[in-house]
């Protein structure tokens, strides 16, 4: 299972053997259900989750009881609350399995230590954050010049396997 987080990593950094079989001590693979929760609302947030099959969404209520989804992680993406995450506060999002899903994690406590004994490892992870970042900076921007229909359009330009994926799972609740 872990190849595929591998391969992820060697895009951004080039891991040897034996810096693989470090990380690899560090890090514990979970399997979740359609619609398990792998973080809820005032829980702290005790990983960070890659995708190596299936998707996980990121959400928070608002104040209508409304599920609003800030983030789908699917197939070679990472998740997690990174305030939760990082200061160990409770979170304001849940975290869920939106299909059968496979995950690789490195729990918080072993995060400082992977950075230590692998400092690729932190190029990777700043990496991964600046284009998170990017990516959030822009989803405001479209939130806030497009419509609905166009925001609907944008990200099914960029993502169509996804919008696919999702049309399918909607057929099937139906």
């Amino acid at each position: 299972m872990c190849s595929a987080l591998y391969s992820h990593i060697n895009r951004f950094v080039d891991l040897s053997t034996d810096e693989q079989e470090i990380l690899a001590s560090l890090l514990k693979s979970f399997s979740f259900k359609k619609k398990a929760f792998l973080l809820e609302q005032g829980e702290i947030c005790r990983a960070n989750y890659f995708v190596v099959r299936g998707c996980l969404r990121l959400y928070f209520i608002d104040i209508k009881g409304v599920e609003q989804t800030t983030q789908f992680a699917i197939e070679n993406w990472w998740i997690t609350d990174l305030t939760s995450f990082l200061f160990q506060k409770p979170s304001e999002f849940y975290i869920q399995a939106a299909e059968n899903t496979e995950v690789i994690a490195i729990e918080q406590h072993h995060y400082d230590e992977m950075f230590d004994k692998l400092p690729k490892m932190e190029r990777y992870f700043r990496l991964i954050l600046q284009k998170n970042h990017q990516a959030s900076q822009r989803r405001i921007m479209f939130l806030y010049s497009f419509t609905a229909e166009e925001r609907y359009r944008h990200f099914n330009g960029l993502f169509p396997d996804l919008c696919n994926a999702f049309r399918n799972i909607c057929w099937r609740l139906i």
